[in-house]
């Protein structure tokens, strides 16, 4: 349906002047949505500033609420430590994870190594310790069989072999005059957990305090 000029005319000062959202045009000039929306689509209505004012208090208040569940998060880990430390092998999984696990970011948590039994140290607590999804990824050398890597590690750590992702070493190629070489490739365990993070981050503090 074809309107008169002045009705489009009058619908984008409304958009302009009063800064009416698309439902109320619509609204007030009996028209459809969709008709104003291909008029005045184009349009934003600028924030005022108690529109911006509160936008902002809520994005405070949101940075504010994730702020205290990383701490409350934290302050869980400290909780747990005194009982953990005692478990076979956790203690090892600390240490492992100053000299190897990843520190930067609040939500991943990392172990990235060439040596299989350090590869499984890792992948057990941070299995134990995340209900997120992990991520294995090899990084290999060009002349290794990605068959056999993926069939050694699906078994080695017993995950299915269509789990683990390949990202070749950008600097190998055949590497017949090296002394040493990652016969495994260097595998990554990984996940995406903020507050797992933040109880690490909180056993990494206590586990490194006995050593001063």
């Amino acid at each position: 349906m074809t309107h008169p000029d002045y009705i489009q005319l009058k619908a984008i000062r409304m958009r302009l002047e009063t800064k009416l959202t698309i439902d109320e045009i619509a609204e007030r000039l009996a028209l459809s949505r969709t008709t104003v929306y291909s008029w005045v689509k184009d349009i934003p209505i600028p924030k005022t500033r108690k529109q911006s004012a509160a936008r902002q208090r809520a994005s405070d208040a949101n940075r504010d609420k994730a702020r205290a569940k990383r701490e409350a998060a934290y302050a869980e880990g400290v909780a747990m430590y005194p009982e953990l430390i005692n478990e076979p092998t956790y203690r090892d999984f600390l240490c492992m994870y100053v000299g190897e696990g990843t520190k930067k970011g609040r939500h991943n948590v990392s172990i990235c190594n060439s040596d299989p039994a350090v590869v499984k140290l890792g992948q057990k607590w941070i299995t134990r310790f995340t209900a997120n999804p992990v991520t294995y990824w090899i990084q290999y050398h060009a002349d290794q069989s990605l068959e056999e890597l993926r069939g050694f590690w699906s078994e080695y750590l017993e995950i299915e072999p269509d789990e683990i992702n390949f990202q070749r070493k950008s600097n190998s190629g055949q590497l017949a005059s090296r002394n040493w070489r990652s016969q495994y490739g260097v595998l990554t365990v990984r996940t995406s957990d903020t507050y797992f993070k933040c109880r690490l981050m909180a056993w990494l503090d206590l586990i490194k305090a006995e050593w001063q």
